[in-house]
């Protein structure tokens, strides 16, 4: 019931029930800790971070996750997600998340690593826990840079894509082309599953979000190596608005870096989109 004033008299309303209700629908994964990131405006880390969580959450595996967390924009990832965590020498996460993973092998170990990372200083790490068929999850963040350092040429970056190391753009002759880690690590017999998405808008978002969830799902059915491309913005770097830099994605980094499944073994079913 609402009392109104309404020229001094009072006059009472009935409200209908559902008014009343309160319904969350949108609430922080319980797998992210309640703290401010220190991402830059724009920076789709952050949306990495919470899909990550949420699915960690829905599989109810967050008292059994390890992250093992690389150097770079994500160094401090291990202050964001509320589950056990060790920090990796610059490239040396996969190595680091084969041991903890052969030790407490009932655990879901992943990794959380960007393209300098994984595909500069840890190629090596990467391509052989791959080969292995180590039994551990990879969420590849691709922002095409060294975001960290400010702004360099990556293993990632486009051709002719200007960066702080490379002021007149990428010259393929001079440093060849970027690497596409996806389809890379889908020719090792022990990829089992291997997808690239994007964060550049809602529709996409939510694609990732499911392709994240298959890659933990293959880890827990203990069929091998697992790892999900996330194509990433760095407005910072870009020297761009974040709108922008969103855009850019989609007209520059999506023709580069074709969204899609390159990998996916037949127990996982078919592709969710």
């Amino acid at each position: 019931m609402v009392v109104l004033s309404v020229n001094e008299e009072q006059v009472e309303l009935s409200t209908p029930e559902v008014a009343t209700r309160e319904q969350v629908v949108y609430e922080r994964p319980r797998a992210l800790t309640d703290v401010y990131t220190h991402y830059c405006p724009g920076c789709t880390h952050g949306i990495a971070h919470r899909l990550v969580a949420e699915v960690i959450d829905e599989l109810g595996v967050r008292e059994d996750t390890i992250l093992v967390a690389s150097v770079g924009c994500s160094v401090f990832a291990y202050n964001y997600f509320d589950v056990d965590a060790c920090e990796a020498a610059h490239g040396r996460a996969p190595a680091m998340a084969t041991g903890v993973k052969r030790v407490h092998p009932d655990k879901i170990v992943f990794t959380y690593q960007g393209d300098g990372d994984l595909a500069s200083i840890g190629m090596g790490e990467i391509i052989h826990a791959a080969a292995r068929g180590e039994k551990i999850t990879t969420i590849f963040i691709n922002n095409a840079v060294y975001g960290m350092t400010g702004g360099q040429m990556a293993p990632t970056s486009l051709p002719g894509q200007v960066t702080a190391s490379s002021p007149f753009g990428r010259d393929l002759r001079q440093c060849g082309a970027p690497i596409r880690v996806a389809e890379l690590l889908s020719n090792l017999d022990g990829t089992v599953y291997s997808v690239r998405r994007s964060l550049h808008d809602a529709r996409h978002v939510i694609q990732a979000k499911k392709a994240i969830r298959t890659a933990f799902e293959a880890q827990m059915k203990g069929l091998g190596f697992s790892i999900v491309e996330l194509l990433s913005t760095c407005p910072t770097n870009w020297g761009m608005t974040p709108a922008d830099s969103l855009d850019w994605v989609r007209d520059h980094m999506l023709p580069t870096y074709p969204l899609g499944d390159y990998k996916g073994a037949r127990e996982l079913g078919p592709p969710r989109l």
